[in-house]
């Protein structure tokens, strides 16, 4: 044989090499288990049995940099009254209000009242970037409320995620309307307000144009403002002293949006990680081990593995090597927002405190989170509920391999 034709003869090899070696290659990424752990992340899996859980917030350093909101400072401005009308209150009026003796600054915002499955839910509709100056400090410092507010989501107060049971992340179907998803919650401190949407989500809602209205001023001249704000509205408007110049021993009565009342306790709207009201206990004591405070945390959630547990508590804090704050403000072994964890914060270790610091209180916390996202039923629905933990598929993906490394390092 001519030695061109064995050139040929050798190539001709080498192509059908390469092509077995491609064709092999993508057998393989097709058949390898979606979201399956590398070496290296099998590698990763810590040795919880040895892991001691350590309580508290991270140790003191330097102050953390000044929240950026991507434009000038927030100067807050406290409410004193609420006033909520009948119909859009008159420029004329907004400007006779303003110009009151110890007025300093008014804003004027959408509301209404509307129907989830019969109940009465009275919300405000308002602009984040506006409204983030009325709020509390530790609210307006917590970038997730704003963002969830600018995405189109519901941000519940924390008292009617109590009173209702609303479930965070959760879709509400709005009688005659369109649906509703309970982005975050926060303590606004607003009487009679359940929660705020954007103002183009009121508009989908039907909420009433410029029917409320927030002022400020000293709070010794409270007294004097709500009389003189009073004489200008028309009847049926309503004034609702905001905060600590509420009038103590007050009637208790649910206001709606067409019949704002003094009622419930004043709250400062302050959002803590650390909660010294009576909090509801989930019993796991002070278990010596990570690992052993995973599996008495799960049975929290009866259909829920520990290994679930296990897995974000590697992910968000490597079992409390990092608690944070995160740069969104996400707080503790578990990483949860401090709106989040008044809602869903437990007693886990029986000392009357729900920490977000402390893996005895956070751990079963997370258990009760996600098993109220249906984590208990295993399937789609424990996919769902990681998911509702951090809204990323990918993280679900990580999660649960990691949970399934751990699965296979415990049996």
């Amino acid at each position: 044989m001519s030695p061109l034709p064995r050139l040929w003869a050798f190539v001709t090899i080498l192509v059908v090499v390469a092509a077995l070696a491609l064709v092999v290659g993508a057998v393989f990424v097709a058949t390898r288990p979606t979201g399956s752990l590398t070496a290296a992340a099998e590698a990763d899996v810590r040795d919880l049995a040895a892991l001691t859980p350590r309580s508290g917030p991270p140790a003191a350093g330097p102050a953390p940099a000044p929240l950026n909101t991507g434009g000038p400072e927030i100067t807050l401005t406290p409410p004193r009254l609420l006033v909520v009308a009948q119909a859009t209150l008159p420029e004329q009026t907004k400007e006779d209000i303003s110009r009151l003796k110890y007025v300093e600054k008014i804003d004027s915002f959408d509301g209404g009242s509307v129907r989830v499955s019969g109940v009465g839910l009275n919300l405000l509709a308002v602009d984040p970037a506006r409204f983030r100056a009325w709020a509390p400090k530790a609210v307006a410092e917590q970038p997730g409320v704003w963002s969830a507010l600018a995405d189109g989501g519901f941000v519940a107060d924390s008292s009617a995620v109590r009173r209702f049971g609303l479930v965070l992340g959760s879709d509400y179907q709005v009688d005659g309307g369109p649906r509703l998803r309970v982005a975050a919650s926060a303590s606004f401190g607003l009487p009679g307000v359940d929660g705020l949407v954007s103002t183009e989500t009121g508009r989908r809602l039907g909420l009433r144009p410029g029917v409320a209205l927030l002022v400020n001023g000293p709070e010794k001249a409270v007294a004097a403002l709500n009389a003189r704000v009073r004489k200008l509205l028309s009847s049926g408007a309503q004034v609702v002293t905001v905060g600590a110049g509420r009038t103590a021993g007050a009637a208790v009565k649910k206001p709606t949006v067409n019949e704002a009342a003094t009622g419930n306790p004043a709250t400062d709207g302050t959002v803590t990680g650390k909660e010294t009201r009576a909090v509801r206990q989930v019993a796991v004591g002070r278990p010596g081990s990570y690992l052993e405070l995973y599996r008495r945390s799960a049975v929290a959630c009866p259909g829920l593995s520990w290994t679930v547990l296990a897995a974000i508590g590697q992910v968000e804090s490597s079992h409390g090597r990092n608690n944070g704050p995160s740069s969104a403000g996400a707080q503790g072994p578990m990483q949860f927002m401090p709106a989040t964890w008044k809602a869903y914060g437990v007693d886990g270790d029986g000392d009357g405190v729900a920490d977000i610091w402390s893996p005895y209180d956070a751990v079963p916390s997370a258990a009760t989170y996600l098993c109220a996202n249906g984590a208990g039923q295993g399937g789609k629905k424990l996919e769902k509920a990681i998911w509702f933990y951090n809204h990323s598929w990918s993280y679900v993906s990580k999660v649960m391999s990691i949970a399934q490394a751990y699965a296979r390092a415990y049996p």
